[in-house]
């Protein structure tokens, strides 16, 4: 790993900011159950159901703080403004939208608890919400129209997206890379990807994962001066319960996929393509004791720092060392540890870099079972983070992730 510049990271610590509450939907696989329905819903579904399930009253938001990449939508622009509106929240509270590719919703907890601190709100509502399965075939050259013999420029948005033309790698090339840095072999990648099956499935089969999932159905929403939005499921399905990616996978399955990238990542051992939305709660102390309901955790730190965009997927390390060295503590002080599960390789990499203790990392399995909706996988992580340390009675967790373009970000939390 090159020596990297720690001064230059972002590091913010946080005085009195405290995780209230989260849900999430279904994380369905992409041109599914959720295909039809716009981020902007989905994001409507899980602010709703966080508030419901928190008993805080929607009055009581004082900023709406969302995350989503792909603009998926014509009405894209207004994302954050409408998932706010849409929640209940009052017509004169702010919103807005937060772009660090797949550290977005870490960063929209880290910036509620920012706000939090400062004093600026005593209640934020922090909402990451993705469709894959809408991202557009796209052009941007066509706007003065289509030339005599000239060459058609629509594209998959979806798959090119995936190119960092800085370096001319995509997201793939660079896990490659880091496979052959750490000298990372196919078996090494694919029994990683198994055992985020087995977890995911042992996870969902224990009623674990269903305590921070609200079921998706069709649904109107209607806010009193606002034309209606809703939610229409594709199919005949009465409702979406469950994440759908989950499933049997064994070591041998993985081994027959062809490689993706021409190394030894697969569509079996990446990240599953899916549709979802999560929404968490971010409190003041004083907020607290006005609800009267215990908190899920507190927010302590978070990090974010550049790193080399042709081994992307080692960011989490960079920033997680940071986030040690600025809050006092050492990695065996840490009782959990979420990295998003972006490629086997990635996170094989970081945990050769660290020495993680894989009996703490990612223990309910992670993306390559559960899935990778861009802006929400943040959201994902530390809630489903903070839900295990409160099962399992551990003190500290840290949810991390690799951003395309060379970045990575970190968040330690602390269960109340």
């Amino acid at each position: 790993m090159p020596a990297m510049d720690s001064s230059r990271a972002l590091v913010s610590r946080f005085q009195d900011a405290w995780l209230l509450a989260g849900v999430r939907t279904p994380f369905v696989d992409y041109t599914q159950a959720l295909s039809l329905a716009s981020p902007i819903d989905l994001g409507i579904k899980a602010a709703r159901e966080v508030l419901a399930r928190s008993g805080a009253p929607a009055a009581d938001v004082g900023t709406v703080i969302t995350a989503c990449m792909a603009q998926t939508s014509y009405d894209a622009y207004v994302l954050p403004r409408h998932i706010g509106l849409y929640a209940g929240v009052p017509l004169e509270v702010p919103a807005h939208l937060v772009q660090r590719v797949c550290g977005s919703g870490i960063e929209i907890i880290g910036q509620a608890a920012d706000t939090i601190t400062l004093g600026r709100a005593q209640l934020a509502l922090c909402v990451g919400a993705e469709s894959m399965s809408r991202n557009p075939i796209a052009a941007y050259t066509h706007r003065s129209g289509f030339r005599l013999g000239a060459p058609v420029e629509f594209k998959d948005f979806l798959w090119e997206a995936l190119l960092d033309p800085a370096v001319g790698t995509n997201m793939g090339g660079t896990a490659e890379n880091l496979a052959r840095r750490y000298d990372i072999r196919r078996p090494d990648v694919d029994s990683y990807a198994a055992r985020s099956f087995e977890r995911a499935i042992a996870a969902q089969e224990s009623g674990f994962l269903a305590g921070e999932i609200c079921a998706v159905k069709n649904e109107t929403f209607e806010i009193k001066g606002l034309e209606p939005r809703a939610i229409k499921l594709l199919g005949k399905e009465p409702a979406a319960e469950r994440d759908t990616h989950i499933r049997p996978t064994s070591l041998e399955a993985l081994a027959r996929i062809r490689p993706a990238f021409g190394g030894v990542q697969t569509g079996g051992n990446s990240s599953a393509i899916v549709d979802g939305a999560a929404g968490v709660l971010v409190a003041s102390s004083d907020y607290l004791k006005k609800l009267k309901v215990p908190p899920l955790a507190r927010v302590v730190a978070s990090v974010a720092v550049g790193v080399p965009a042709e081994i992307m997927g080692i960011g989490p390390v960079n920033a997680i060392k940071v986030l040690l060295s600025a809050t006092g503590l050492k990695l065996d002080d840490i009782d959990r540890i979420e990295i998003n599960e972006a490629f086997g390789a990635q996170v094989l990499a970081c945990v050769r870099e660290l020495d993680i203790d894989q009996s703490k990392l990612n223990v309910n399995g992670g993306a390559i079972a559960i899935g990778h909706p861009l802006g929400a996988s943040g959201v994902r992580l530390t809630l489903t983070l903070a839900r295990e340390l409160q099962r399992s009675g551990g003190r500290y967790g840290i949810s991390s992730a690799c951003i395309g373009g060379g970045q990575g970000i970190a968040m330690l939390i602390e269960r109340a």
